[in-house]
């Protein structure tokens, strides 16, 4: 594609800092006092004028056209329009003024323009390698950035940019697409996981563009999801979803050891502990693979049920649970162990004090922002996480002295005075925490309907973490859609950069040991609930420094402008000093080329999670192994992608650390494994070459006495299996939601889904899957008896002579 002409107006423009921007953005319209979002500021030189647009008087227009100045800039998108040559413009050799991107003047409240033009990155180049790159970097080079890459806008598509760059900045999730590309295998459609490692390989590339064009992702996404195709605004936290379950769909795995968490009765924790661990320095720290080339990292199991987040409720903590079929409750992926957490609920009935208890799993919690009123009852509660009638009062404060409490009392008590209109409400991200958490009592039209007591009871409604994800992703409910209108939360969430601590929100039964989380990145949404615009602020994993992620423009920041911003999605990983110090410890034994006789083989998914995670859990070499303790010959052929081998003393250290398995030197392809698919491949091929010729018999029949019916549900998993699709042979023939009973018969339910099969075809089906029940649309017709008939012919004679 061309390069866009230069705008010859630009020598207009004067000295513009992006501390200027930024302070007229709070202004108003000079004309007539409206504020923002999206006041124009004029760029012609020693002109500080400053403008309202369209939705309003657009005095930005009338003041260029009486002024003849050419060239304005938007002060909530940043992007620059010249009146003269009617487009948008880029800065490519003005370094002076703020390097960021333009939005046309014809749409200044929302980005519905066409894409912005191809522009050279604003920062100086800086080169990156990926870990399949040749040759080895010098010391400079390690230490350099990466991943400081932008994307172009496609279109509306700066939702998509800035949850791909959010994304981009997760390092476990990043670094499995850099080091363990050969486990990024799948036949579904679209190979969505292909497109995005391609994208991480792009940004992270030392070789890298100023920014790329994310296509191919793009189409894949719109191919998935409808709700994405076109070039409408839309939601990046929706759009965050889609693309992990996705991603997770066409990269699971099947659990080998089914390790899902159990239901507990017992009362949550309700003792808070305020300890705070030292954060870990951003500084980059050699990896295992970088001392030893053969070495390699990634994550193993966690738990695999999707989750779309919690619903709308400041009062309600209830998790709203995509549905997904039980057999997903069996696989893993990336992005089930990265993301994936469990959430502990637990109803008290307070009639008889039964508590009974639920395990969800969540990919985001999705909290409520509190306002003033929700604020004062929960700083007026310390002990709201109760249970009402359990009686236990624990010393909240005791691992900080009474002084902190009354400090803190003190704080939260003024804050809670201030009017609104003064001040605002100090909102913390722990007060949206605690609201989510915060216990909901259950009664009058939502009591609770208690097992023990068989009837309508008062009751108590709490929750608690029961596993913390490795990365923490928090959605802020910014956004409220009723029926007749929409609006925008825009209250000031204050969000730590380091130091989450999620202990007082996790469930005494929880296994989790680290409960501190540093902030990674965070995406904004400047605008209103109709129209705006996404950018991501991102810590660079290297050098530690926050950078601003505008479509193509990257440009480095200062922490306090990441802390003033408007946050929407928050993405938190854990923080451990001690998992730095073990791979530390590992890196020493590696370079220490002790000679040992035996070599053995771990899995390169595992040690990518030892790499990346602080809680890396046990060593599970069964992303290779079958359960023959083998290799599975489907992964035979590409095992190298799978395994990485280390000397002896790396790992007796790491067995003894961490447990798991099995120890594994010797590679070998399972020979049981490989009769077990050729007795499957030959039963698939008789299942499919019977159904077929029963089939070709029954259509062939003119008049068949008996049709039967079954589900097309069952029959579509039957297929899949069969035709090699679905590894799983389908359960029992499932009739049952295509049946209704009518006078003490099963009868075919109106507009079930079914289909029509003979009576040989159903009995060869369900001697093999058993199942039911059996379903006729046509019966046999009984032939007549030949003495009834006789004598029904000789009344009839007798009644006409009558």
């Amino acid at each position: 594609m061309a390069e866009p002409e230069m705008c010859p107006h630009l020598d207009s423009i004067g000295e513009v800092t992006k501390e200027d921007l930024l302070e007229k953005s709070k202004g108003t319209c000079q004309s007539c006092g409206a504020g923002g979002p999206n006041l124009w500021a004029c760029l012609q030189s020693d002109c500080q004028y400053v403008g309202c647009g369209e939705s309003f008087s657009d005095h930005s227009t009338l003041h260029a056209q009486a002024e003849k100045h050419n060239l304005t800039v938007n002060l909530t998108t940043f992007r620059i329009w010249c009146y003269v040559c009617e487009r948008e413009v880029f800065l490519e050799h003005r370094p002076a003024l703020l390097p960021v991107h333009a939005a046309p003047h014809t749409c200044k409240a929302s980005e519905q323009e066409a894409p912005p033009q191809p522009l050279s990155h604003p920062l100086k180049g800086v080169p990156i390698a990926v870990a399949e790159d040749e040759g080895s970097e010098s010391e400079e080079d390690e230490v350099k950035p990466r991943g400081l890459t932008g994307m172009k806008n496609i279109g509306n598509s700066c939702y998509m940019n800035a949850a791909l760059q959010a994304l981009s900045n997760c390092p476990p999730l990043t670094q499995f697409f850099l080091d363990c590309s050969g486990l990024v295998r799948t036949d579904k459609k679209p190979a969505l996981c292909k497109s995005y490692q391609k994208l991480i390989s792009e940004l992270w590339h030392k070789k890298r563009p100023s920014y790329v064009v994310p296509t191919s992702l793009s189409h894949g996404i719109k191919l998935v999801n409808p709700m994405f195709r076109g070039y409408a605004q839309q939601d990046t936290q929706e759009f965050l979803r889609c693309l992990m379950d996705q991603l997770h769909e066409e990269l699971k795995e099947p659990l080998t050891e089914c390790s899902m968490s159990g239901e507990g009765s017992d009362e949550p924790d309700n003792e808070v502990t305020m300890s705070q661990t030292q954060s870990t320095p951003c500084s980059p720290v050699r990896t295992l693979q970088e001392l030893h080339p053969k070495l390699s990292s990634s994550p193993p199991r966690s738990s695999p049920l999707r989750s779309a987040g919690p619903a709308y409720a400041f009062k309600k903590a209830q998790l709203l649970l995509s549905a997904k079929k039980k057999k997903q409750s069996h696989f893993r992926s990336v992005i089930s162990d990265i993301f994936d957490g469990s959430i502990l609920s637990l109803v008290q009935c307070l009639t008889c004090d039964r508590v009974s208890t639920t395990v969800e799993t969540f990919q985001d919690l999705s909290l409520p922002i509190p306002g003033k009123e929700d604020l004062a009852k929960l700083h007026s509660s310390i002990h709201q996480n109760l249970p009402v009638k359990t009686g236990v009062c624990p010393d909240t404060y005791g691992s900080q002295g009474w002084v902190t409490f009354f400090m803190d009392s003190i704080r939260r008590f003024v804050v809670s005075c201030i009017p609104t209109w003064f001040w605002g409400p100090m909102v913390t991200l722990e007060d949206c925490l605690a609201a989510f958490f915060a216990a909901d009592e259950l009664k009058g039209d939502n009591m609770y309907s208690c097992e023990r007591c068989k009837k309508l009871r008062n009751g108590v409604k709490f929750c608690k973490v029961l596993r913390l994800p490795e990365i923490l992703c928090i959605h802020l409910k910014r956004f409220r859609h009723e029926v007749m209108y929409s609006f925008k939360i825009s209250s000031h969430v204050s969000f730590p950069l380091e130091g989450l601590d999620m202990r007082p929100f996790l469930a005494k039964e929880s296994p989790s040991q680290v409960t501190t989380y540093d902030l990674l990145s965070v995406i904004c949404h400047h605008g209103t609930a109709g129209s705006g615009h996404y950018i991501a602020y991102c810590q660079n994993v290297i050098n530690g420094q926050w950078y601003e992620f505008d479509d193509q423009y990257v440009t480095e920041v200062h922490e306090t402008v990441v802390q003033n911003a408007e946050a929407y999605v928050l993405f938190y990983r854990k923080s451990s000093e001690e998992s730095v110090r073990e791979r530390q410890k590992v890196v020493a034994l590696a370079s220490m080329k002790e000679p040992s006789l035996l070599q053995f083989y771990i899995s390169r998914e595992w040690l990518n999670k030892f790499n990346t995670f602080t809680e890396p859990g046990p060593i599970s070499n069964h992303t290779f192994l079958c359960q023959h303790g083998g290799i599975p010959p489907n992964k035979y052929n590409y095992v190298d992608d799978l395994v990485v081998i280390v000397p002896q003393n790396v790992w007796e250290y790491l067995y003894n650390s961490f447990g798991g398995g099995p120890a594994v030197n010797h590679l070998y392809m399972c020979a049981i494994c490989q009769v077990e698919i050729e007795a499957l491949a030959k039963r698939r091929k008789t299942e499919i070459d019977t159904f077929i010729k029963l089939n070709k018999e029954f259509q062939a029949e003119e008049a068949p006495t008996v049709i039967l019916c079954i589900s097309m549900q069952w029959f579509r998993e039957w297929e899949g299996f069969v035709k090699g699709k679905d590894n799983e042979p389908p359960g029992p023939i499932d009739n049952s939601k295509i049946g209704v009973m009518k006078g003490g018969h099963i009868q075919l339910k109106q507009g079930a889904d079914y289909g029509q099969i003979s009576e040989e075809t159903w009995q060869y089906l369900l001697g093999i899957y058993g199942g039911g029940p059996e379903i006729a649309v046509r019966q046999t017709v009984a032939p007549a008896d030949p003495d009834s008939l006789h004598g029904e012919r000789k009344i009839e004679a007798e009644t006409r002579a009558l």
